[in-house]
């Protein structure tokens, strides 16, 4: 749903010359209309969005919407992996699931140290339950998307979750002109995305669905797209993709799993081919995306072309390792050297190191791969790291150590290494940003242990409610 990011570490990373495409500013605006001085953030206002400037989307999307991708995924596709996945060859890749409040909700800043362009939430009003999630940081915004212009221009689609066409309005107005295009999840199975009329519940209700993309359609100077699933059957599947297409939808994302199948069974590679048969005679020209289970480049090779895919969506592949969008005549790297790579784009990005954790340990993890695929997909790990070990990480540098990455080669010698101030704080009172919305608890990184004698290994410390 948020992204995440910001470390909480008070040394300063050294980090490659900026690229000089942001303008800087030395202000930013707060939500009571003050300004203030910051010396790492800029507050900038977007242009108005013309549909003028775009005259043709549907030949962008038809450009966009081509190959292999990085699939949205909650916590996982925030910018460190969204920059490895582009960094090994992706073609295009989705932000994680962002709730049209929460994103509605954000100031839009520069972040001049970093060269990124963040979504920050500063809301005095957030819950209790909030509150206690972050701990001892109340008072601190909270970071919900990070981009980096310089490497995600027309790359990026913003997936948003949202059940009604104004509040999805508004949410795609404050981020279009930051990304090439605006995606609606309509597939989440979640009770957190179902309860609030998103995700799979717009699979029951077409209509409504209809007009969210039509009113995306009608305002917004970017290509309009939507993630679903298989409904049950064929011909279910083909009555909405036509719905969709009616309400000027510019591509559409087919997962091969239906609403209440489990992600340990295998997707629905037959279902599949028969909704694409249809659709591709039906659509001829829609650009259309197939995603579900496709850890093999050459059995994805070969569906893409007996579907006539567009392009795939790969989600949990590409946590297993990343490194599967290099070219096919190219071999896989190796997965110790995919995770290092990880953590430098971790270092790069300055991450909060909660989520940094997470996404390591689902790279780490087969736990919600299709059982008869397990026995392929190895995890060995030579120098013995462990999810246990990652848990018990308090910081990116605690991280860096367990990979073997050379803390001291990203850590700044100047001065400035010894300033009690994160270089990316917020705002001059040296307050950082908050990790995101999300929960994050080392329990449930840690469930697997008992059953996986390969991480047997228990961490030092347990922390059954909650991370460092």
């Amino acid at each position: 749903m948020c992204c995440i990011s910001m470390n909480q570490s008070c040394v300063s990373i050294v980090r490659p010359s900026p690229p000089q495409n942001i303008p800087p500013s030395n202000t930013i605006t707060d939500n009571n209309n003050t300004q203030r001085q910051t010396s790492s953030f800029t507050h900038a206002t977007h242009p108005d969005a013309s549909p003028g400037m775009m005259a043709d989307h549907q030949q962008i999307a038809n450009e966009l919407y081509s190959g292999h991708a990085l699939a949205p995924m909650v916590r996982a596709s925030t910018i460190p992996l969204r920059a490895l996945a582009l960094q090994y060859g992706a073609d295009f890749v989705y932000t994680e699931e962002l709730v049209d409040r929460s994103i509605s909700n954000t100031q839009r800043v520069v972040n001049e140290h970093l060269q990124t362009i963040d979504y920050v939430r500063h809301d005095p009003r957030a819950s209790k339950k909030a509150k206690k999630r972050h701990k001892g940081g109340e008072g601190r915004p909270v970071l919900i998307l990070r981009i980096d212009p310089k490497i995600e221009k027309d790359k990026l689609v913003c997936q948003l979750g949202t059940g009604e066409p104004e509040l999805a309005l508004q949410a795609a107005r404050h981020v279009c002109n930051d990304v090439a295009s605006i995606d609606i999840n309509m597939g989440c199975p979640k009770k957190f995305s179902i309860s609030g009329g998103m995700g799979s519940a717009l699979l029951s209700d077409p209509d409504r669905s209809a007009r969210i993309i039509k009113r995306l359609r009608a305002e917004i100077p970017r290509p309009i797209s939507c993630k679903i699933r298989l409904l049950k059957d064929t011909k279910s599947t083909l009555e909405y993709i036509q719905a969709m297409v009616d309400a000027g939808v510019h591509s559409v994302a087919i997962h091969g799993r239906r609403v209440g199948d489990e992600s340990t069974e295998p997707a629905d590679w037959k279902s599949l081919q028969e909704v694409m048969g249809l659709a591709r005679s039906k659509f001829p020209t829609l650009p259309i995306l197939i995603n579900g289970d496709f850890y093999d480049r050459d059995e994805t090779a070969r569906m893409m072309s007996k579907t006539g895919a567009s392009g795939v969506l790969l989600a949990r592949p590409a946590l297993y390792n990343t490194s599967i969008f290099r070219p096919q005549s190219e071999p896989l790297e190796d997965k110790t050297t995919v995770v290092q790579e990880y953590v430098r784009q971790v270092a790069r990005y300055d991450t909060n190191h909660k989520n940094a954790k997470y996404v390591i340990c689902e790279m780490m993890s087969n736990r919600r791969t299709p059982k008869c695929r397990i026995s392929s997909l190895p995890q060995h790990w030579p120098n013995r790291q462990t999810v246990a070990k990652i848990c018990d990480c308090r910081s990116i540098e605690d991280i860096c150590k367990v990979w073997d990455v050379n803390w001291s080669d990203m850590v700044a010698s100047s001065s400035a290494a010894s300033s009690s101030l994160s270089r990316s704080s917020y705002g001059k009172d040296g307050t950082v940003l908050n990790a995101d919305g999300h929960k994050y608890d080392d329990s449930y990184l840690l469930q697997r242990l008992d059953n996986d004698p390969a991480d047997a290994e228990q961490p030092t410390s347990k922390r059954p409610k909650s991370v460092a």
